[in-house]
């Protein structure tokens, strides 16, 4: 190769390098300085001591909630998971949630039992926003509400008084459930259903009653759940209702426009950026964003604060760089002390479940 060739050669690495750079790049903390960026937004002013370090409040966050079914407590972590489940059950008994002598869940994962469990043991939560078919706003996961209910319905076709006439894991489930059985029937369940008692019965909640129950007590980072397409009522919604709450939260999303949007309209927030290694190969334009999310590429649309990784993927080249560059490295979601010892230095805090972790 001439050495005209190994310069231009040299140069293009050089502006792919850099483009890499600038497309990865977070708020530093010198950004979030300057955008007196702070859990609880408007707290920190001109004569104000900033802390980097106080953006994120340093406590462990339960994933959902601390909660005795759902999300996590399936058979791979069964061995660990029962100190989890009576931690959850106890605590929730403890806020007036339900009764330790019940043989079916108290605290479903985001119900407002989980929340008031994982505020009684003095953890942080992280919870996932939705928009119902009369657009209210929502505390759930899943698009679809068969893995919490046994029904097989989705969360945009249905109206929140529907949401609030059907359980969450009732009866036959077990605390420890990972999911809901199947429901006999898909029709409204009213009244005492599949016989459990009242003040057992939890339903998917709306977003202000949940903050009502957790009324500061406790740092949350926010969920903006959406698909593929941006969902811009969502962000307004949600966005209107956060105004009003003075205890901490940061928000956090997949999608790169739903912190772009935070970028662009609140910029005061502290903002994170979900991903994971993309862990099947490129097959579709779908795929090939995907790919650019897991490899932090698409940065550039929020300028993100923290960095919620996958914990697997904490010693990845795309998150030592975001890192590197200033950003906060969040860790999802924890299962075990094991999986903690693991992933612990290469992340600042963490999002757990199924296991009870040192506060």
């Amino acid at each position: 190769m001439g050495f005209s060739k190994i310069v231009k050669s040299m140069a293009l690495l050089g502006a792919a390098s850099g483009a890499a750079v600038w497309a990865l790049l977070p708020r530093n903390a010198q950004g979030r300085k300057d955008a007196c960026v702070s859990s609880i937004p408007g707290s920190f002013g001109s004569g104000s001591q900033y802390r980097d370090d106080d953006v994120i409040p340093d406590v462990p966050y339960a994933h959902r909630g601390l909660h005795d079914a759902g999300s996590g407590l399936t058979d791979a972590y069964a061995s660990t998971s029962s100190e989890y489940v009576a931690l959850a059950r106890a605590m929730a008994a403890k806020a007036g949630y339900g009764s330790l002598q019940s043989r079916c869940p108290i605290a479903p994962e985001n119900s407002l039992a989980a929340f008031a469990a994982a505020c009684e043991a003095g953890y942080g939560i992280e919870l996932d926003l939705q928009l119902t078919r009369d657009g209210q706003v929502v505390v759930v996961h899943d698009d679809n509400i068969k893995r919490v209910t046994g029904i097989d319905a989705k969360v945009a076709d249905l109206t929140y008084q529907e949401l609030c006439e059907i359980p969450l894991f009732p009866t036959p489930a077990v605390p420890g459930d990972a999911k809901a059985r199947p429901s006999d029937s898909d029709a409204a369940i009213k009244d005492e259903p599949n016989g459990i008692k009242p003040g057992e019965f939890q339903h998917v909640p709306l977003f202000t009653d949940v903050l009502e129950v957790i009324a500061g007590r406790v740092p949350i980072i926010v969920e903006y759940k959406m698909g593929e397409t941006f969902d811009e009522p969502l962000m307004e919604a949600g966005h209107e209702i956060l105004e009003e709450y003075r205890g901490p939260y940061v928000i956090e999303s997949f999608h790169p426009d739903a912190v772009a949007w935070y970028r662009n309209n609140d910029p005061q927030v502290c903002r994170g950026q979900l991903s994971s290694e993309l862990g099947r190969p490129i097959r579709t334009l779908i795929d090939g964003q995907q790919w650019l999310l897991a490899k932090l590429l698409l940065n550039w649309k929020g300028r993100p604060d923290f960095i919620a990784y996958d914990w697997h993927g904490g010693d990845s080249l795309q998150l030592k760089a975001s890192v590197k560059l200033g950003a906060i490295p969040v860790s999802w979601t924890v299962r075990s002390k094991h999986e903690l010892q693991a992933s612990a230095p290469h992340f600042d805090r963490y999002i757990f479940e199924a296991f009870v972790p040192e506060q």
